[in-house]
This record gives C-alpha cells, sequence and structure tokens, in this order.
C-alpha cells in the first residue's frame, strides 16, 4: 500500500500530551513523527530502549540528556543524534511555543 502525508500537517497548536504518530512500520524498522509542545520527560524517568533509535530534529529546539554523559545536548533543526539500544536518556525540555518536531527511526 502506497501511503503519504506531510510531516508539518497539524502540528501547529499546543497540545497537552506529546503526539506520536507511526508513519511506516516494518520487519525491524519503525519510523515516528513526534510533536512535543513544551513537553519533557517525567522527573526521574530514562528511556532504556531495547532497539537503536535515529532522530533528527526538524523544527523547534530541545535538550536531550544521556545517563552517562555531565551536560545535556542542545538540539536545534537539522541535529540529529543516533542513539544505541540500552543508552539511557531522557528529553529534558522542549520548546512550549514553537512545536518541537521530531523524525524517529527504531531499528535493530
Amino acid at each position: 500500500m502506497i501511503a503519504s502525508g506531510n510531516l508539518f500537517s497539524g502540528c501547529g497548536a499546543p497540545q497537552a500530551d506529546e503526539v506520536v504518530t507511526v508513519l511506516a512500520d516494518g520487519p525491524g524498522v519503525r519510523i515516528e513523527r513526534i510533536v512535543s509542545t513544551g513537553q519533557a520527560s517525567p522527573d526521574n524517568f530514562w528511556y532504556d530502549q531495547p532497539a537503536a533509535e535515529w532522530v533528527v530534529l526538524l523544527t523547534g529546539s530541545a535538550r536531550l540528556r544521556f545517563a552517562d554523559e555531565p551536560a545535556a545536548r542542545e538540539l536545534s533543526p537539522g541535529d540529529w543524534v543516533h542513539i544505541p539500544p540500552h543508552v539511557r536518556h531522557r528529553v529534558e525540555a522542549t520548546d512550549p511555543v514553537v512545536a518541537t518536531v521530531w523524525l524517529a527511526v527504531h531499528h535493530g
């Protein structure tokens, strides 16, 4: 089946919760669009995922923190990060005014 869309459609209004949309899913890979408007990971929460994740920030801004690094990484549009499996990380902040749109590819 052919599917298509626009990554920025429906990203305008702030949402109470982060919105995750699966764009494609298949054996060994899942591609998601994530829209954040001021959301962050809960206090003391760390992602610890069994698969690798490649993520790129398309709009907005974010602070991404890794458990083994002393400070958060500031992300701007175009910045990408490849996160190996089981690397603990968290989102410390996303832009509360401009929608932060991520494209995430989970693989392996």
